[in-house]
């Protein structure tokens, strides 16, 4: 669906999944975390929980879905 010119929406899927941060880079969460924990060592686990960062290529996909995000 093409945006209207003059307006600028946030996306609330893209705002509640990414974080953008101090020096514009957007964080992620890493994927495979969600169940089936209980076969995975705690090491992986907690390899899991920290953020990642997007690849660049994405990221001009993500910032224009959160035209208000500081950058």
């Amino acid at each position: 669906m093409a945006r209207i010119a003059g307006k600028c929406k946030t996306r609330k899927g893209v705002a509640k999944r990414f974080k953008v941060t101090g020096s514009g880079r957007i964080l992620r969460r890493k994927q495979g975390k969600r169940h089936l924990n209980r076969r995975k060592n705690s090491k992986r686990l907690r390899r899991l929980a920290q953020g990642a960062l997007v690849s660049p290529a994405d990221e001009k996909a993500i910032k224009m879905n959160l035209p208000f995000a500081s950058k």
